[in-house]
């Protein structure tokens, strides 16, 4: 028998509007090396200057990962040959990267699952290749080439394909809630590598490692795991070796294919930038840092649960996003259950964004129009069915709920009298639900009310309706 071991490194964009190390935009899309100078291309003579807002960025994530960080590190280069990167080196941080020893937590099955950070460094990215369908030729975009980025390495805690897919999505929800990187995947600012090996149970030497690549996609990196899991495990069954290489994913097989042999890190000739100084903050620097740093995703589902007695499986939905977390909290904070502005959201709303190109920030209703649509619904001014109807005609017509309800006359009768003059109508023109009400037919009393409210076109208050029912009925 054999376990998984896995360590992620996730490379994050920095959401600067220029290079980490020249004044070139970041804008993507841009048309193919036109956001290209001479300190981005490497030409000779040329010198980098750190971007102070990729070191900003930088730090807050470290520290929203609960890093250690450092007062006083530097770069370094990584010296590799690849049409992709101009300079043939790549300036990066090796030994004294600026945040350490962080971590995760993550919920799998119930339980809380620390996964370790190892580090987290900042480096610059390469450009990007696309190849010819004819494969005659390859060619490069140089666009990308300085883009700032932080890489965050993991430890080997990862045990399934399922737990790194919930470590990339707790991971992206920090870097999205403190502003570091929008991490659209799409885009390529967030990408995943993946390290993988097996190892007899109980064996604390780990086994050989492969590495995936080409995973734009969580489902990806889950499935990608798993093949290799399944591969691995064959040749270990079959006595074969498991040889060290960097395999990409191919989404049409869902499977990996090998790329080439991977190498060590004594392999890239590390050494300091010589070119850079060492980067010293001070403590006012990092004080900054700290404060930018928001109510992060875990500590956001720890007080829906608490204050406002959601389930946890609520409190995950709505905190998946910043937007989203702000738009619940401040509708919660203005209705009187906050479980049923929750249903709302999760349900309505979210339902209403997943059949358009809107977004939470976008959506049509504002948070304090929602919870005065909810309010009406708690003080008996209208059913919920008809706040249904009251939420479509919103979205279609800009129009408040207020305003709607008087135009179509949608106020819930809530009057005794009248509701008690329709009930006997509807008693004497169904005896034989009647019946089934004195014999104990609880479903019975359902087709009385859906009569009431079929005669009341809707807008008679349903418990009002139960009680005058029960009471007409019964004595």
């Amino acid at each position: 028998m054999y376990e998984t071991v896995i360590g992620l490194e996730v490379h994050v964009e920095l959401g600067t509007k220029t290079k980490i190390f020249c004044g070139c935009e970041t804008e993507f899309g841009a048309p193919p090396n036109t956001h290209v100078c001479p300190v981005c291309m490497g030409s000779p003579g040329v010198l980098p200057v750190l971007n102070e807002q990729a070191l900003r960025l930088g730090m807050k994530a470290a520290m929203a990962l609960h890093c250690e960080v450092r007062k006083d590190s530097k770069f370094d280069r990584k010296n590799y040959f690849y049409p992709d990167s101009p300079k043939a080196y790549q300036i990066s941080q090796y030994d004294e990267p600026i945040g350490e020893h962080g971590y995760i937590d993550i919920e799998v099955g119930g339980q809380v699952r620390r996964i370790g950070i190892t580090r987290v460094h900042l480096e610059e990215d390469a450009g990007k290749l696309s190849h010819s369908v004819f494969g005659d030729a390859s060619y490069v975009d140089f666009n990308r080439v300085g883009i700032p980025l932080i890489e965050i390495v993991s430890e080997p805690d990862i045990q399934t394909a399922e737990e790194a897919r919930l470590y990339l999505e707790e991971l992206k929800a920090i870097m999205q809630y403190c502003a570091v990187s929008e991490c659209k995947m799409e885009e390529g600012s967030l990408r995943c590598d993946a390290n993988i090996s097996l190892r007899p149970i109980g064996q604390k030497e780990l086994g050989t490692k492969t590495e995936i690549k080409n995973m734009n996609s969580f489902r990806h990196v889950e499935r990608g795991l798993l093949f290799e899991q399944e591969r691995q495990e064959a040749m270990l069954h079959r006595n074969e070796m498991i040889v060290q290489e960097t395999r990409r994913f191919d989404e049409s097989t869902m499977s990996t294919i090998s790329m080439r042999s991977k190498e060590d890190a004594h392999d890239y000739r590390y050494f300091a930038e010589p070119d850079l100084p060492r980067i010293v903050v001070s403590d006012r620097f990092l004080a900054e840092c700290l404060a930018e740093i928001p109510e992060l995703p875990a500590q956001k589902r720890a007080r829906f649960v608490q204050d406002y007695g959601l389930p946890d499986y609520d409190a995950s939905v709505l905190t998946a996003t910043r937007p989203l977390a702000e738009f619940f909290d401040e509708t919660a904070k203005r209705v009187k259950d906050p479980k049923v502005a929750s249903n709302w959201i999760m349900g309505d709303v979210l339902g209403y964004l997943k059949t358009t190109d809107a977004t939470i920030e976008t959506f049509a209703i504002s948070s304090m129009r929602l919870a005065e649509l909810i309010g009406l619904i708690e003080n008996g001014t209208i059913s919920t069915k008809i706040a249904k109807s009251v939420f479509k005609d919103m979205l279609e017509t800009g129009k408040d709920a207020k305003i709607l309800i008087e135009e179509q006359g949608l106020v819930q009768i809530s009057d005794e009298s009248a509701l008690r003059a329709i009930a006997q109508k509807v008693i004497e023109n169904n005896p034989k639900s009647v019946q089934d009400v004195v014999a104990g037919k609880d479903k019975a009393i359902g087709s009385l009310v859906g009569q009431m409210m079929k005669e009341t076109k809707g807008k008679a208050n349903p418990q009002v309706v139960n009680q005058i029912l029960k009471e007409l009925i019964t004595g």
